[in-house]
């Protein structure tokens, strides 16, 4: 691992501990060359899991890029980068317990959406205007109309 501050590549692991119920490793680092502390993840990778996408495409799935799309949709709103880790970390616990191989692109859409319905509604419509791929102004007003008639 290399430091992000010197960029030494010989650390020494302070502390280990299981991280987001047990599905990472969270690691406290200390590079031996200027002692800066740093934090480091460790998951199990899973092989061969594919997103069947709506026009019959594969695609690696990525939790990097779900994460940047939740990221995407909460930018300049209120939640905090852990909610957000939260959130992503569940859909992913969820995609690998309940697929082998392939999951659809409609069930991680769901997933998201779902989240950030009960995190933050704005974030919400931002999510679902590019997932549903509205084309018009009133498809946005059909959303919180639909958004307001679930509170």
């Amino acid at each position: 691992m290399r430091c992000p501050k010197c960029g030494c590549q010989d650390d020494k692991v302070v502390d280990s501990r299981a991280s987001r119920e047990g599905a990472t490793i969270r690691r406290r680092r200390e590079c031996t060359a200027c002692q800066h502390r740093f934090t480091t993840y460790e998951e199990v990778e899973r092989e061969g899991l594919m997103i069947l996408k709506r026009d019959g495409r594969r695609e690696e799935f990525s939790r990097e890029k779900l994460l940047s799309g939740v990221k995407k949709a909460c930018q300049k709103r209120p939640v905090s980068q852990k909610v957000i880790e939260d959130l992503v970390g569940r859909i992913v616990e969820n995609v690998n317990s309940r697929f082998e191989g392939e999951v659809p692109a409609e069930f991680i859409g769901k997933q998201v959406m779902d989240g950030l319905r009960d995190i933050d509604e704005v974030a919400y419509v931002r999510f679902a205007s590019v997932y549903r791929r509205f084309q018009e102004a009133t498809d946005f007003v059909h959303e919180v109309k639909k958004l307001e008639a679930s509170q």
